[in-house]
Parts: structure tokens; C-alpha cells; sequence
């Protein structure tokens, strides 16, 4: 089989070939040995299109040839025990980072690495034959405690760091797991002790990326002092996940959907996630934040901009970005008119965690106004989109976990079935059980005419069986050692996102404006579907899925 070149290889090797390997492992009679020999197969030939022993395949391979340092800032904190560890060891584990790559831990806590190692552990998914192999990850990692204020705690880190550096070449990476208060300090002594002198060096930073359009630009302004735009990586993990990488394989691959991907026959747009739970005694965070800020402003916005640039130039990830930047230009501030905020209350009728409400988080402030969840409708004024409300909609404790897409098509024209049909919808779900289904209408088996609604189904549980899909920071996390900044977000995208969500955060801050109330566990608040349906989505309830797995309903 002829292997494409350039990005293209990337995305064989990434996307293709995983669902290549299917076919080898989905059958009922195939033995788990067999899987594992298929599978290790499949990673083989990963491990060497990753590889690379020169500076022309930027952001399709890394190096293998030279040492890298990947560095933890924050390592005793929650985000690198549940998420960065594990992804680390993971990809370690399958052979899918540069050979010679150490791992250094750098936080204020005197702790160490056998006491980071105790607290990771629950996260790490080991199984019983990988124990030796995990022991040698332990053994790539050293972890050195030191302020992030402390110029003279970041040169003795760059000291530790360079006993491995001892070739001509060596790269570095900085993964700021850090609370944003500290991000200034940390990259100054980043940029002033910490560069590598003989190769390149990559910052890695955790959103939020700032509160408001003001304080974003300023933490942009001050990352663009200190290092240019190809050195910084801004992760947002939805971008990261198989689904949402999806969306451009789907649109710009398939020739079917292109003809009416367009206002003369999308009705509306709507862009979810729910969580089935509160905030479970951490609300003290979440209500700094909010649900807009932390959800809506960056995890759903990616994804609309997906759904609606037009097809770029190329794949590489300027041209990429530079279509969703025309995507975000083209969107006015969001309104309050144009928004549903909620507030959950505790179900008297339910069990656990359900009967509390948000305000009885004992971390929450009295009286906190702060919603958890949100619905905005955002309007695109080009030529493709002109008239097509795009809806996101946000929330916790509400009745299901999903994340998905629904693209809901307009309403047969000339109708001749005397309004039995039902719109069609295109729907990409991100979370949980990866799947893309078009609901359309057919007529019932037998002698009558009726008709009714069924799909065209790609559940991939069911398709791709026994495949498993890399979690979304390992994608990510391989994308940096290949500098590829396809899946990250460029500081022209953060500042126009923040332009649109600002005014109507300092307007719901500033006049305390009240949620309204649902219960933990509904749908959210009845306000929301009346919203939805001013805007062009309509809700039926005729659609029945015929399957086990009820979390398409």
C-alpha cells in the first residue's frame, strides 16, 4: 500500500490507519493474542511515521535522533496527577514519544518523585504485565522543588536540566500546569534561566487564558515579549478529541455534505455539553469562572468555528487557523437577549448529590448568582451562514453526560406527505461513545404508507470495535513534540473569542443578573427550549433509537 507524503501522511498514520487496523481485529473469533499482535502492528507503524532524524519534517514527526525534556511546572498538583502523568506514561508506554525523553517534575511542594508516583497511580491505568515497563517510566522521571518567583530556584532547575542535555542537540518543553496568577513570573524565569542552547523550546499553556478580553491580551501581550507565536502552545483539550478532529475529514473529504452545508438548507446549529453532576464540594473555582467562561468561551466555540470556516488553503495549521479566525470576525458581541443563564437546585425527590443545589456547595459564596448553565445564540454575517442562529448551550447536574453536534436541516419544501415528515439531522457526538449519525425519514416496512424516522449510523463502539482511541491530550501532547500547532489556539483566535464574550460577562457581573432556577437532574431550565425554538430548532420526540445504548436519544 503506497503511503501519501507530507500532512497528509500525518493524517493517514493519525486517522486513517486506525480504522485500517479495524478490519483486523473486529471479528467475534479473533483472540485476545491475536488483537494484541494487531494492535502492536498498528503501533509499529505509528511509532515510525513519528520518526525522524531531520529538520524537514517539522510538524509531521519529531526527533528521535536527540534528547528532549519534557518539564512539569505544578507537578504536585491535581491537573499533572490526574492528566499529565498518566498521558505521559501512556504514550511512553506505547512507544509514541522521542526515545531519549526525560521527565522533570518542578513545583513549590517538598515532595518527590516515589510520593508523586503513590498519588498518580489511581490514574494511571496500569495492567498487570505492564508493571516493569512502568517501573522504567519512574525511572525517567526526577523532580527538583523551587518558588515560581525565585529567579535562583529556576537556574538550578535549568542546572538539573542540563546534566541530560549532553549532546549537541537537545529540546525542551514546559508544560505551565500552574494557576494563572503565577504564569508571568514563571515565564520570565522561563525565558531569562530556562531556553535551550541547543535546540528549541516549546511552552505549553492550560487555559483559562485570562477572565476578559483585557486581561487575555494582557497575559498574550506579555507571552508575545518573551517568546514568539511558534514557541507557545495553548491547549484546549476538545480539540484534541476524535470527533471534533473529525469535523474536517467530514466536511472537506466527503463531497455530499459541501452542496448543502449552507443557510439556503441548515435550519440551525446547536452545540452542547452537559454534565450529569455539580460541582461536588469544588465550587469554590468554578464560581470565579462560571459556566460560560469555562465551557462555552473556548470548548464550544472551537467546535463552531470547525463546523463553519470555510475550506482552507491547505492542512497546515496557519491556514487552518486563519479560517476559523474569519469565522470569529464575522460573529457580533453575544447579547443578553440572546442568552438563558441557570442556576441548579437540589431534587428533594433524589438521591446523594443530588438533593444539593449549587448554593449549597459550602465552597460557593451566599448568594453567588454565578450560573452554571448557559445558553447563547450566536449569529454568523457572511454570505455561507447569513440567517442560521448557531446555538451553544452549556450546563452541570443536568440529566446526561454528552458533548455533540446537531445540525439541523430546514423543512421539506413542497411537501406532499401532508406534514408527516420530520427534519432531517446531521449529528457528531464528541462524548461519551464516539459517534456520527444523519436521522432522515423512510416508509415502515409492510402494506401501508406510513413513514417514519431511522438513521444512518457510524457509532464508533460498534464499527471500529476493540480500536481504542487515544485520549485527547496524548494527541496534543505528540502534536508539541512535532510542533505541529494545528490543534492549538493562536492568540489572534483567543482575542477575537474573549471580543465576543466580554460585554455580556461585565453586563451579567456588574447588574447580578438572577439565574433562573433547575432542578439537578433536568433538561435545564424551560426557558432554554423556548429559546430554542424562537431559533429555528425544533424538538419533536418522534425519533426513536432502536438500540441497547439508549445515549442517542
Amino acid at each position: 500500500m503506497a503511503i501519501p507524503s507530507g500532512l497528509v501522511k500525518t493524517f493517514y498514520f493519525l486517522y486513517i490507519l486506525p480504522l485500517i487496523s479495524a478490519t483486523l481485529i473486529t471479528s467475534n473469533t479473533t483472540t485476545s493474542v491475536q488483537e494484541k499482535k494487531n494492535w502492536e502492528l498498528y503501533l509499529g507503524l505509528l511509532r515510525n511515521s513519528l520518526k525522524h532524524t531531520d529538520e524537514s519534517c517539522d510538524g509531521i514527526r519529531f526527533d528521535s535522533a536527540h534528547p528532549h525534556i519534557f518539564i512539569i511546572l505544578g507537578a504536585s498538583g491535581d491537573l499533572a496527577r490526574k492528566k499529565i502523568y498518566p498521558t505521559l506514561w501512556w504514550l511512553y508506554r506505547d512507544q509514541l514519544l522521542p526515545p531519549k525523553t526525560i521527565f522533570y517534575g518542578y513545583a513549590r511542594s517538598k515532595t518527590s518523585v516515589d510520593e508523586i508516583k503513590k498519588k498518580t497511580l489511581p490514574y494511571m491505568n496500569v495492567k498487570s504485565d505492564e508493571q516493569e515497563k512502568f517501573d522504567e517510566f519512574w525511572k525517567m522521571n526526577y523532580y527538583i522543588s523551587g518558588k515560581y518567583d525565585s529567579r535562583t530556584d529556576f537556574e538550578k532547575l535549568n542546572q538539573e536540566i542540563s546534566r541530560f542535555e549532553t549532546s549537541t542537540i537537545a529540546n525542551r518543553l514546559f508544560y505551565l500546569a500552574l494557576p494563572p496568577s503565577v504564569y508571568e513570573e514563571v515565564t520570565i524565569h522561563i525565558r531569562n534561566t530556562c531556553m535551550s542552547l541547543k535546540g528549541w523550546t516549546r511552552i505549553i499553556v492550560e487555559k483559562p487564558f485570562g477572565k476578559d478580553f483585557d486581561s487575555s491580551q494582557k497575559l498574550s501581550d506579555h507571552l508575545a515579549s518573551l517568546f514568539p507565536e511558534q514557541q507557545i502552545y495553548r491547549i484546549d483539550h476538545y480539540l484534541g478529541k476524535e470527533m471534533v478532529q473529525n469535523l474536517m475529514t467530514l466536511r472537506f473529504a466527503n463531497r455530499i455534505f459541501n452542496p448543502t452545508w449552507n443557510r439556503d438548507n441548515i435550519a440551525s446549529v446547536q452545540i452542547s455539553f452537559k454534565e450529569p453532576f455539580g460541582t461536588q464540594g469544588r465550587g469554590g473555582y468554578f464560581d470565579e469562572y462560571g459556566i460560560i467562561r469555562d465551557i462555552m468561551q473556548n470548548h464550544l466555540l472551537q467546535i463552531l468555528t470547525l463546523v463553519a470556516m470555510e475550506k482552507p488553503t491547505s492542512l497546515h495549521p496557519d491556514d487552518i487557523r486563519n479560517e476559523k479566525v474569519k469565522v470569529l470576525r464575522s460573529i457580533k458581541p453575544l447579547e443578553p437577549d440572546h442568552v438563558v443563564l441557570g442556576q441548579y437546585v437540589g431534587n428533594p425527590k433524589g438521591e446523594g448529590d443530588e438533593k444539593l443545589g449549587y448554593l449549597d456547595d459550602e465552597t460557593v459564596p451566599k448568594n453567588s448568582t454565578t450560573p452554571t448553565y448557559a445558553l447563547g445564540v450566536l449569529h454568523i454575517n457572511n454570505e455561507r451562514w447569513d440567517g442560521v442562529p448557531f446555538i451553544l448551550k452549556c450546563g452541570k447536574a443536568l440529566n446526561e453526560r454528552k458533548a455533540e453536534v446537531r445540525i439541523q436541516y430546514k423543512d421539506v419544501a413542497g411537501d406532499i406527505f401532508e406534514g408527516r415528515t420530520q427534519r432531517n439531522e446531521l449529528v457528531i457526538r464528541v462524548q461519551p461513545g464516539e459517534a456520527l449519525y444523519i436521522k432522515f425519514m423512510v416508509k415502515t416496512p409492510g402494506m401501508s404508507f406510513d413513514m417514519e424516522e431511522t438513521e444512518l449510523d457510524l457509532t464508533y463502539g460498534s464499527r471500529y470495535n476493540n480500536i481504542k482511541l487515544p485520549d485527547a491530550y496524548e494527541k496534543l501532547i505528540v502534536d508539541v513534540f512535532c510542533g505541529s500547532q494545528m490543534h492549538f489556539v493562536r492568540s489572534d483566535e483567543l482575542s477575537e473569542a474573549w471580543r465576543i464574550f466580554t460585554p455580556l460577562l461585565h453586563f451579567i457581573e456588574k447588574e447580578k443578573i438572577q439565574p433562573v432556577k433547575y432542578m439537578y437532574g433536568s433538561r435545564g431550565p424551560k426557558e432554554a427550549d423556548e429559546m430554542l425554538l424562537k431559533n429555528n430548532y425544533i424538538y419533536t420526540g418522534t425519533y426513536h433509537w432502536k438500540s441497547n445504548d439508549s445515549s442517542k436519544l
